[in-house]
Protein backbone atom coordinates (compact mmCIF):
# COMPACT_ATOMS: atom_id res chain seq x y z
CA UNK A 1 0.00 0.00 0.00
CA UNK A 2 1.59 2.97 -1.08
CA UNK A 3 1.93 5.79 2.04
CA UNK A 4 3.19 8.56 -0.06
CA UNK A 5 0.07 11.19 0.69
CA UNK A 6 1.39 14.71 0.47
CA UNK A 7 0.68 16.94 3.76
CA UNK A 8 -2.43 18.96 3.45
CA UNK A 9 -1.61 21.66 6.01
CA UNK A 10 1.76 24.04 5.70
CA UNK A 11 4.88 23.41 8.24
CA UNK A 12 3.15 19.51 8.74
CA UNK A 13 6.28 17.61 6.43
CA UNK A 14 8.14 16.65 9.69
CA UNK A 15 4.80 15.01 11.20
CA UNK A 16 3.77 13.73 7.81
CA UNK A 17 7.18 11.76 7.86
CA UNK A 18 6.57 10.33 11.11
CA UNK A 19 3.37 9.00 10.34
CA UNK A 20 4.00 7.12 7.19
CA UNK A 21 7.39 5.65 8.63
CA UNK A 22 5.70 4.78 11.70
CA UNK A 23 2.28 3.64 9.44
CA UNK A 24 4.72 0.91 7.76
CA UNK A 25 6.88 -0.19 10.28
CA UNK A 26 3.28 -1.63 12.56
CA UNK A 27 2.49 -3.02 9.42
CA UNK A 28 5.70 -4.72 8.93
CA UNK A 29 7.17 -5.65 12.30
CA UNK A 30 3.44 -5.01 14.93
CA UNK A 31 2.92 -2.32 16.89
CA UNK A 32 4.36 -3.61 19.81
CA UNK A 33 7.43 -5.00 18.67
CA UNK A 34 8.50 -1.21 17.27
CA UNK A 35 10.01 0.89 19.61
CA UNK A 36 10.16 4.42 19.08
CA UNK A 37 14.15 4.17 18.29
CA UNK A 38 13.19 2.42 15.33
CA UNK A 39 11.09 5.14 14.45
CA UNK A 40 13.16 7.83 14.89
CA UNK A 41 16.59 6.02 13.21
CA UNK A 42 13.81 5.25 9.96
CA UNK A 43 12.63 9.38 10.16
CA UNK A 44 16.33 10.68 10.57
CA UNK A 45 14.58 12.74 13.58
CA UNK A 46 15.46 13.34 17.66
CA UNK A 47 12.83 12.83 19.90
CA UNK A 48 11.89 16.14 20.35
CA UNK A 49 10.35 16.33 17.07
CA UNK A 50 8.50 13.27 17.48
CA UNK A 51 6.89 14.06 20.95
CA UNK A 52 6.64 17.23 19.44
CA UNK A 53 3.71 16.00 17.73
CA UNK A 54 2.81 12.67 19.65
CA UNK A 55 3.29 12.96 23.18
CA UNK A 56 3.49 9.15 23.53
CA UNK A 57 3.49 5.65 21.90
CA UNK A 58 -0.32 5.63 21.93
CA UNK A 59 -0.94 9.44 20.89
CA UNK A 60 0.81 8.05 17.19
CA UNK A 61 -1.09 5.04 17.10
CA UNK A 62 -4.33 7.20 17.21
CA UNK A 63 -2.40 9.50 14.35
CA UNK A 64 -1.36 6.41 12.55
CA UNK A 65 -5.13 4.93 12.52
CA UNK A 66 -6.57 8.62 11.51
CA UNK A 67 -3.90 8.55 8.44
CA UNK A 68 -4.88 5.08 7.62
CA UNK A 69 -8.43 6.87 7.07
CA UNK A 70 -6.96 8.95 4.85
CA UNK A 71 -5.35 6.63 2.73
CA UNK A 72 -8.10 4.55 1.79
CA UNK A 73 -9.74 5.89 -0.92
CA UNK A 74 -5.94 6.90 -2.61
CA UNK A 75 -4.21 3.93 -1.47
CA UNK A 76 -6.72 0.58 -1.30
CA UNK A 77 -10.30 1.88 -3.00
CA UNK A 78 -9.13 4.39 -6.45
CA UNK A 79 -6.79 1.57 -7.59
CA UNK A 80 -9.64 -1.00 -7.30
CA UNK A 81 -11.86 1.21 -9.53
CA UNK A 82 -9.11 2.22 -12.08
CA UNK A 83 -8.92 -1.41 -13.05
CA UNK A 84 -12.58 -2.18 -14.03
CA UNK A 85 -15.56 -0.11 -14.49
CA UNK A 86 -17.90 -3.23 -13.52
CA UNK A 87 -19.07 -2.81 -9.94
CA UNK A 88 -18.97 -6.10 -9.09
CA UNK A 89 -15.63 -6.86 -10.35
CA UNK A 90 -14.32 -3.90 -8.71
CA UNK A 91 -15.08 -5.93 -5.35
CA UNK A 92 -12.48 -8.98 -7.03
CA UNK A 93 -9.77 -6.40 -8.19
CA UNK A 94 -10.01 -5.17 -4.94
CA UNK A 95 -8.94 -9.05 -3.37
CA UNK A 96 -6.47 -8.92 -6.03
CA UNK A 97 -4.57 -6.19 -4.63
CA UNK A 98 -4.63 -7.66 -1.29
CA UNK A 99 -3.09 -11.06 -2.89
CA UNK A 100 -0.97 -9.20 -4.80
CA UNK A 101 0.36 -7.88 -1.18
CA UNK A 102 0.58 -11.24 0.27
CA UNK A 103 2.28 -12.51 -2.64
CA UNK A 104 5.51 -9.66 -2.44
CA UNK A 105 5.24 -10.15 1.02
CA UNK A 106 5.62 -14.00 1.42
CA UNK A 107 2.23 -13.67 3.21
CA UNK A 108 4.26 -12.26 6.16
CA UNK A 109 2.21 -9.18 7.01
CA UNK A 110 -1.11 -8.99 6.05
CA UNK A 111 -3.48 -5.99 6.53
CA UNK A 112 -2.12 -3.58 8.57
CA UNK A 113 -5.64 -2.38 9.46
CA UNK A 114 -6.20 -5.81 10.44
CA UNK A 115 -3.07 -6.55 12.28
CA UNK A 116 -3.72 -3.59 14.65
CA UNK A 117 -6.86 -5.02 15.62
CA UNK A 118 -5.13 -8.00 16.72
CA UNK A 119 -2.46 -6.10 18.45
CA UNK A 120 -4.11 -3.31 20.42
CA UNK A 121 -5.21 -3.43 23.91
CA UNK A 122 -8.95 -3.74 24.58
CA UNK A 123 -9.19 -0.70 26.83
CA UNK A 124 -7.27 1.55 24.28
CA UNK A 125 -10.71 2.76 23.60
CA UNK A 126 -9.81 5.34 21.19
CA UNK A 127 -7.42 3.49 18.98
CA UNK A 128 -10.24 0.70 18.86
CA UNK A 129 -12.62 3.24 17.78
CA UNK A 130 -10.44 4.22 14.81
CA UNK A 131 -9.66 0.60 13.77
CA UNK A 132 -13.88 0.25 13.65
CA UNK A 133 -13.79 3.26 11.69
CA UNK A 134 -11.15 1.84 9.23
CA UNK A 135 -13.11 -1.20 8.62
CA UNK A 136 -16.84 0.85 8.47
CA UNK A 137 -15.35 3.46 5.83
CA UNK A 138 -14.21 0.49 3.95
CA UNK A 139 -17.59 -1.46 4.32
CA UNK A 140 -18.81 1.40 3.01
CA UNK A 141 -16.92 2.07 -0.35
CA UNK A 142 -17.74 -1.83 -0.87
CA UNK A 143 -21.25 -0.91 -0.41
CA UNK A 144 -21.36 1.91 -3.26
CA UNK A 145 -19.93 -0.94 -5.48
CA UNK A 146 -22.37 -3.04 -4.59
CA UNK A 147 -25.38 -0.83 -4.78
CA UNK A 148 -24.25 0.66 -8.41
CA UNK A 149 -24.56 -3.54 -9.12
CA UNK A 150 -28.36 -2.52 -8.74
CA UNK A 151 -30.79 -5.00 -10.50
CA UNK A 152 -27.60 -7.55 -10.83
CA UNK A 153 -27.92 -8.72 -7.34
CA UNK A 154 -31.59 -9.94 -5.57
CA UNK A 155 -33.33 -7.28 -3.88
CA UNK A 156 -33.63 -8.99 -1.00
CA UNK A 157 -29.83 -8.78 -0.33
CA UNK A 158 -28.74 -6.89 2.12
CA UNK A 159 -25.99 -5.12 0.50
CA UNK A 160 -24.47 -3.44 3.85
CA UNK A 161 -24.22 -7.21 5.38
CA UNK A 162 -23.05 -8.35 2.01
CA UNK A 163 -19.83 -5.45 2.29
CA UNK A 164 -19.41 -6.67 5.77
CA UNK A 165 -18.93 -10.41 4.40
CA UNK A 166 -16.32 -9.66 1.97
CA UNK A 167 -14.13 -7.63 4.58
CA UNK A 168 -14.67 -10.56 6.77
CA UNK A 169 -13.58 -12.86 3.82
CA UNK A 170 -10.78 -11.09 3.06
CA UNK A 171 -9.33 -10.55 6.57
CA UNK A 172 -9.69 -14.14 7.47
CA UNK A 173 -8.44 -15.39 3.93
CA UNK A 174 -5.25 -13.63 5.04
CA UNK A 175 -5.04 -14.53 8.37
CA UNK A 176 -5.14 -17.98 6.97
CA UNK A 177 -2.69 -17.44 4.55
CA UNK A 178 0.23 -16.10 6.63
CA UNK A 179 -0.62 -18.98 9.22
CA UNK A 180 0.32 -21.52 6.51
CA UNK A 181 2.90 -19.45 4.86
CA UNK A 182 1.47 -19.73 1.69
CA UNK A 183 -2.13 -18.40 -0.53
CA UNK A 184 -4.17 -21.54 -0.94
CA UNK A 185 -6.61 -20.30 1.91
CA UNK A 186 -6.67 -16.95 0.45
CA UNK A 187 -7.41 -17.90 -2.97
CA UNK A 188 -9.90 -20.65 -1.66
CA UNK A 189 -11.79 -17.87 0.56
CA UNK A 190 -11.82 -15.49 -2.81
CA UNK A 191 -13.15 -18.51 -5.32
CA UNK A 192 -16.16 -19.67 -2.60
CA UNK A 193 -16.87 -15.36 -2.39
CA UNK A 194 -17.00 -15.14 -6.19
CA UNK A 195 -19.37 -18.34 -6.05
CA UNK A 196 -21.70 -16.92 -4.02
CA UNK A 197 -21.85 -13.27 -6.01
CA UNK A 198 -22.46 -15.86 -8.78
CA UNK A 199 -25.06 -17.63 -7.39
CA UNK A 200 -26.89 -13.87 -5.89
CA UNK A 201 -26.54 -13.02 -9.54
CA UNK A 202 -28.44 -16.29 -11.10
CA UNK A 203 -31.00 -15.65 -8.16
CA UNK A 204 -31.33 -11.92 -9.58
CA UNK A 205 -31.68 -12.87 -13.40
CA UNK A 206 -34.93 -15.36 -12.12
CA UNK A 207 -35.94 -12.56 -10.38
CA UNK A 208 -36.12 -10.10 -13.44
CA UNK A 209 -37.56 -12.86 -15.77
CA UNK A 210 -40.37 -13.38 -13.42
CA UNK A 211 -41.16 -9.60 -12.74
CA UNK A 212 -41.28 -9.46 -16.86
CA UNK A 213 -45.16 -9.18 -18.44
CA UNK A 214 -45.61 -11.96 -20.32
CA UNK A 215 -46.23 -11.37 -24.10
CA UNK A 216 -49.68 -12.00 -25.99
CA UNK A 217 -50.12 -14.44 -28.45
Amino acid sequence: MATDIPPTVPGQETRQRILQAAFQLFHEQGYNATGVATILRETNLNAGSLYHFFPSKDALLVGVLEFALVLLRPAVMDPAERRTDDPIDRVFALMQQYRDGMQTTGCKMGCPIGNLALEVADDNAQARQLIQRNFENWKLAVKKWLDDAGPRLPRSVDRAKLAGFVLTVMEGGIMQARAAGNLTPFDDSVAQLRSYFSALEKVAQLESKKRKPLKRR
